[in-house]
């Protein structure tokens, strides 16, 4: 009797009970090292849980819809020589989809998808539940459904028996707009009316498409937050043109050694100056909201721009790192962002968030603060302006900053000295060092 290995669920950070929204193997399938075994959902990121060795599916120990935490056991796994092709799905043994499925934060309002709801008829109280896994629809399929929050047993399918296809799915979203659901309202926006949407379809052409998956779990903690927190933003601007300098200087040697040095890794450690000489902004307010939590540590989200929508990774311990070191973090997971590739551990944790438009542009704009915490730094492309030093004018580069913060916990003056001695440091580099 052939020996078999226990799979089981790797690390995943602090979530406990995350559903299993995809199994891509069967029993008797060939799985290679790293080929995905299950996707598994938390409310943040998606998650693919690797085969550890290559070898043939003896038992799953999972559903689909099940949910697993940290050790929980998902399939046992024979020694082999592992798959030369990709595995098949349990959900799905029929040909594969040749379409592919959006990939990954999130709006907080689905209109769409409500438009499907009113206009898809109720099941009959009487009949049996349906169950999912026998609906005739590929895994890609069954994905979007459920990016676009559509019940897909109450789509008729045209493909071959039947089979449900996309456009499917998009022409079911399609259909006319019916008027949202009692309480709607209230669910979404602590009892702000929904805004009421007319059938764009009578006055021209229109088409629906699905949200990234990032914009749709990202929406609904950015309503959240911009509905609990007080929010104002204070504007100034720092005078970089020395810190620039000195800059390119460390970036011509840090491009012959295979990576590059940017403003950002400078103003995290600027950030983190600030935020030592001022603790309120690394805070977060209790849970009676009468206290303040003030973090020692210094942990800092970067707000990364993907192909999907901005997601925030956590650069750890920032105040002991210095500026080559950030600069490597930096550019290794910022491809990881792009990539699809962070850890749930790697987005946990940020006592303070930096997001930076310099690459594209812009005067100034309004962060929303990434709640718990209490406070963002916005940042756009610096530029040269005429400065005048008590004599003439001369050509000074100038970095805008926007700083939004929650207002129960830091004032206007308290922004605006914040601001100030952010800028006094980022004004001389020698002060980053101290």
């Amino acid at each position: 009797m052939a020996i078999t290995t226990e799979v089981t669920v790797p690390d995943i950070g602090d979530f406990q009970d995350v559903p299993i929204i995809e199994i891509a193997v069967a029993v008797g399938d060939l799985v290679s090292e790293e080929d995905p075994l299950v996707t598994l959902e938390s409310d943040k990121a998606t998650m693919d849980v690797p085969s550890p060795a290559g070898g043939r599916v003896a038992e799953l120990r999972v559903s689909l819809g099940d949910r697993v935490s940290e050790g929980s056991p998902i399939l046992l796994l024979e020694p082999g020589e592992g798959a030369s092709t990709e595995p098949s799905s349990l959900v799905d043994q029929q040909e594969p989809e040749t379409e592919a499925a959006p990939e990954p934060v999130a709006a907080a309002q689905q209109p769409a998808a409500a438009a499907v709801a009113a206009t898809t008829p109720a099941p009959e109280a009487a009949g049996p539940p349906v169950d999912i896994a026998e609906v005739h629809a590929g895994p890609s399929v069954r994905r979007l459904a459920r990016e676009l929050a559509v019940d897909i047993t109450a789509v008729t399918g045209t493909g071959p028996k039947g089979r449900i296809t996309k456009e499917d799915l998009l022409a079911a979203v399609r259909g006319p707009a019916g008027a949202p659901a009692a309480g709607a309202g209230a669910a979404a926006g602590a009892g702000i009316p929904e805004v009421p949407l007319p059938d764009f379809a009578q006055f021209g052409p229109i088409e629906t498409q699905p949200l990234p998956r990032i914009k749709r779990i990202s929406g609904p903690f950015l309503h959240r937050s911009w509905l609990n927190v007080p929010h104002v933003t204070h504007n100034d601007e720092a005078d970089i043109t020395d810190l620039d300098g000195y800059r390119k200087e460390v970036d011509t040697a840090a491009k012959e050694a295979g990576y590059r040095v940017t403003l950002l890794a400078f103003l995290l450690k600027a950030a983190v100056s600030a935020l030592k000489e001022f603790p309120e902004f690394n805070s977060s307010l209790n849970a009676e909201k009468d206290g303040l939590i003030l973090k020692r540590y210094y942990h800092l989200g970067v707000a990364v721009d993907t192909p999907d929508g901005l997601v925030v990774p956590v650069l750890r311990d920032v105040d002991r790192k210095g500026v080559t070191g950030l600069s490597k973090e930096l550019a290794a997971i910022s491809k990881a962002a792009r990539d699809g590739k962070l850890a749930p551990a790697q987005m946990q944790g940020a006592s303070f968030t930096v997001s930076s438009l310099g690459g594209i542009g812009g005067t100034s704009f309004t962060p929303i603060v990434n709640a718990p915490e209490v406070a963002i730094l916005g940042v756009v492309r610096s530029r040269t302006a005429p400065v005048w030093n008590g004599k003439k004018f001369r050509p000074r580069l100038m970095l805008p900053l926007s700083l939004s913060y929650d207002h129960r916990v830091i004032d206007g003056a308290l922004a605006a000295r914040f601001a100030s001695y952010l800028c006094h440091v980022l004004g001389d580099v020698r002060r980053l060092v101290l």
